[in-house]
């Protein structure tokens, strides 16, 4: 008698047979298309969502009852891998750095260029590029035994304030106390900030650097003073943000192989500011040495009272505001905090001559960058911030249209309150909300592109 006389024991021996079929088609899947599991284990590496142990288990996974026994992987390297996948890090130093590359559309659609801003005030420590910096020369003075973790060691640094905020974040993190002096005329929400943060804070009447009272010169005495106590086996180190090289060496490894990154390469120019200079230097060093983009524009973003735009410009460091009698302030003639200044340091030096052109900014325009950037884009962003603005559209103005333009959003507005921003107000820029219709390039006294 034929299975076709019972039909439901011809039923149940094809699903059977269905059944037993569709396990050695899953099982032997990857066996038979091996280059479908390559491709996916590359994509996950990619990605960062595996690890030595997963790695090396791909070829026991493929195994099965027809080729082999399947091994399967512990469940410590399978933790492993779910926790990378979810995006946890190891401290606070895992917050630091992968910023979001950012469009931002008003000034892109105002000067036919793409205008990409690199979002470093979203760095998870102190909000800041500085926090790749702080970090770095961490690491660099732990690797050379000037800082030892529970010591009683202090991190001493001369800093308006963000590199501070960083390095007060890092040291608590690390094992160590902060010391930070920094000129009595920057905003004071920097300074309370830094002494939540658990650190003394020197706050110091300007001086000009040749002074010893100059707020870098007061922490590298104050470091001295500490290591040479003979009451105590800590140690004082002076980070030397202006000097040290692993300033730029920070951003160098780091920022310009994430611009490169998001970027796919394709960037024609890069604008920032300059401090200490590290950014920029870093930057471009990368993309232009190690990279090879020498067809890169890279422009200098300095606000007024600056001398890097005279330097850049012309080969001489000079600017007007240095006549006797024509400061408002002992260092730069502004109120942008963060960048400008009127020396070379070593950071800045170190990529000079691969600096194309540079932009001047004036307090007026950084102004009303700041201020139209919230009404059209919803960016609250800082002082250096909206300079590097400006000088990315000056410098989109000058090329051909749908160029790619990269700058730096260095700080949030949030640390610019009660002067920055508190003169934006004081404008009567915040008065009546800004027309959509309104022209950027004629607020900003700029000139509408020739080409």
């Amino acid at each position: 008698m034929s299975l076709s006389d019972h039909p439901k024991a011809y039923g149940t021996a094809a699903l059977t047979v269905a059944f037993v079929a569709g396990i050695f088609v899953t099982l032997g899947f990857k066996d038979l298309y091996p280059e479908l599991e390559n491709r996916y284990q590359q994509r996950r590496k990619r990605n960062g969502r595996t690890n030595t142990t997963t790695s090396s288990t791909v070829g026991s996974r493929r195994d099965s009852i027809l080729f082999g026994p399947v091994s399967l992987e512990d469940r410590e390297s399978f933790l492993t891998t779910i926790d990378r996948g979810m995006g946890i890090v190891e401290g606070i130093e895992g917050t630091i750095g992968n910023t979001p590359l950012v469009k931002i559309r008003s000034l892109s659609e105002a000067t036919g260029c793409t205008i990409l801003a690199k979002a470093e005030f979203l760095n998870g420590a102190g909000g800041s590029p500085k926090d790749r910096v702080a970090l770095n020369m961490i690491e660099v003075a732990e690797e050379q035994g000037l800082l030892v973790p529970n010591r009683g060691d202090t991190i001493y640094e001369g800093t308006v304030g963000s590199t501070g905020i960083s390095l007060a974040v890092l040291a608590r993190a690390r094992g160590y106390k902060a010391h930070i002096c920094m000129p009595d005329d920057m905003a004071r929400e920097k300074s309370d900030l830094l002494i939540h943060l658990g650190a003394d804070v020197e706050r110091v009447t300007p001086a000009p650097i040749t002074e010893p009272k100059h707020f870098v010169n007061l922490a590298r005495t104050r470091a001295k003073e500490h290591t040479a106590n003979p009451d105590t086996e800590s140690r004082g180190f002076f980070a030397d943000q202006f000097e040290s090289l692993a300033n730029y060496t920070a951003h160098m490894n780091t920022t310009g192989p994430e611009i490169f990154e998001q970027t796919g390469g394709r960037l024609d120019a890069f604008v920032a500011g300059a401090g200490t200079g590290g950014t920029i230097s870093g930057v471009t060093k990368y993309l232009k040495e190690e990279r090879k983009m020498t067809n890169l524009r890279v422009v200098l973003a300095d606000p007024q009272g600056s001398g890097l735009y005279n330097k850049i410009r012309h080969g001489v460091m000079y600017s007007p505001t240095e006549r006797e009698g024509t400061r408002r302030r002992q260092q730069v003639d502004t109120m942008v905090e963060g960048i400008g200044i009127t020396r070379i340091t070593e950071n800045f030096e170190t990529a000079r001559s691969l600096i194309d052109d540079a932009v001047r900014v004036t307090d007026d325009q950084a102004c009303r960058m700041a201020r139209w950037l919230v009404e059209h884009d919803g960016i609250f962003i800082g002082s250096s911030s909206a300079v590097n603005c400006v000088a990315a559209v000056v410098t989109a103005l000058k090329m051909p249209k749908g160029s790619r333009v990269v700058t730096i959003l260095c700080d949030s507005g949030t640390r610019h309150l009660s002067k920055f921003w508190k003169h934006i107000g004081e404008m009567g820029l915040e008065e009546e909300t800004q027309k959509q219709d309104e022209d950027l390039l004629a607020m900003l006294g700029l000139e509408q592109r020739k080409n």
